[in-house]
């Protein structure tokens, strides 16, 4: 009987994400991601590295900087609940 237990336990904690859950896991990370990216590719773009040639609202709305705030929120706000909803609709 424990090893039907094992099996059934081990069973549950290897199904595998349904694609949708993936997609949605990545959007975050990926969108982080690519505001990184864009602030390497074009460093000129960010006031923070030359501060005194610009004013307060173009320091602290950086679009890069907001792409991967953006992607944070999404992450860590958004799309646990739309994991939740996934879930439901998968049982």
């Amino acid at each position: 009987m424990s090893t039907q237990l094992a099996t059934s336990v081990g069973r549950e904690t290897t199904r595998r994400r349904s694609p949708r859950l993936l997609i949605v896991s990545a959007l975050g990370p990926l969108t982080a991601l690519a505001g990184l990216v864009w602030a390497l590719v074009q460093p000129y773009r960010i006031a923070l590295l030359e501060p005194h040639a610009h004013g307060f609202w173009t320091l602290v709305v950086e679009p890069p900087l907001l792409v991967m705030l953006v992607g944070a929120f999404f992450h860590f706000v958004v799309a646990p609940s739309v994991f939740e909803d996934l879930e439901a609709d998968e049982r």
